[in-house]
């Protein structure tokens, strides 16, 4: 087996590595620095240069510099937390989402929801992975009723308890998120069977973690066919352009809103709502039906945003090719 095949390469990649020039190599990026990183080849792993890619895509190369990405087939993309449009591509063609909620930790069922989003709006497979299990309990209907449609396993990576259950929902190239100190990497080290990921402490004062994980790498998974990619905590997890993600996040929420009297029913105070008229007979939470709403308007306001940029950056190139039209036509002029 080639070192590519153990970095998940299938026939979808090498369809798309023979549209461009056979001078290249096809590689996956493993880690990314600051105007370099790291990819694995036919022959191994090599340091190259190049910007603008992220942790999981498929490139090609021409003597260690970057020539051209490939189209990515999924992406975990979160929106900035500041005033900017921009967007982080957190990886790249990723096959199934874990996200870690902890048992030490309060249970925050918005933060779920909203990582939940976010992984439905990679186009990946979203787990639910309850960590520390040792170390306290989760609801797991809590979880089971935040996440409908979502798996949910719990783990405990001292005992190695529910591992194997994890393991057997893992497809392909496999993503841990999850807030600091919920055990992305010691569940890492668990599925790849050794200490191959730093590992920290939470700190004692409120069971927040620290940014052991600093920067995203993929590890192949040993006999199997998994690779497993572990990303830094996330302390913000904004989005955008995500609301189909919203509706499989909140699938339970959607199928009540097609029973409302009025298709476009905001459900605030519409007459026959049946999403209000859940909450009235307690089938919904006000808890949920509010994260819902606020998902869906910061989906809106930070795709806005995204939009106006676009119209922008257009506006901007449109003024810039009419500017050297006009200076091209007043030297043809001249020349006359």
């Amino acid at each position: 087996m080639s070192p590519l095949e153990h970095y998940g390469l299938d026939q979808h990649w090498l369809t798309e590595f023979e549209k461009h020039s056979q001078e290249t190599t096809l590689a996956r990026v493993v880690r990314v620095d600051r105007g370099e990183f790291d990819a694995v080849t036919d022959s191994g792993i090599v340091r190259c240069t190049g910007t603008g890619i992220c942790t999981g895509d498929w490139v090609t190369l021409d003597s260690f510099r970057l020539v051209a990405t490939l189209p990515r087939r999924t992406s975990i993309e979160r929106a900035s937390a500041g005033s900017t449009s921009d967007t982080q591509v957190l990886g790249a063609n990723v096959d199934t989402v874990v996200v870690t909620v902890a048992s030490d930790t309060a249970l925050d069922l918005g933060r779920v929801e909203r990582y939940i989003t976010l992984a439905w709006g990679s186009g990946a497979v979203p787990v639910l992975a309850i960590t520390k299990t040792d170390r306290g309990s989760v609801a797991e209907e809590l979880l089971l009723a935040a996440a409908p449609g979502v798996t949910v396993c719990s783990t405990s990576a001292v005992s190695d308890g529910g591992i194997d259950s994890l393991a057997a929902h893992l497809r392909g190239t496999v993503a841990l998120i999850g807030p600091s100190g919920s055990g992305k990497s010691t569940l890492g080290n668990a599925l790849l069977g050794g200490s191959v990921l730093a590992t920290g402490a939470t700190r004692s004062a409120d069971g927040k973690g620290r940014h052991t994980t600093v920067h995203r790498e993929l590890v192949p998974i040993p006999s199997s066919s998994l690779v497993l990619l572990d990303t830094p905590g996330l302390r913000s997890v904004g989005v955008q352009g995500s609301e189909d993600a919203v509706a499989s996040a909140f699938s339970d929420v959607e199928e009540l809103a097609a029973s409302c009297r009025f298709g476009d029913c905001a459900h605030e105070h519409e007459p026959g709502c049946a999403v209000l008229a859940a909450v009235d007979a307690g089938q919904l939470t006000d808890r949920r039906l509010g994260n819902y709403r606020k998902l869906l308007r910061e989906n809106a306001w930070s795709t806005s945003r995204h939009d106006a940029r676009a119209r922008s950056e257009k506006l901007r190139e449109y003024k810039q090719i009419s500017k050297s039209l006009r200076q091209k036509y007043a030297v043809d002029g001249k020349r006359r």
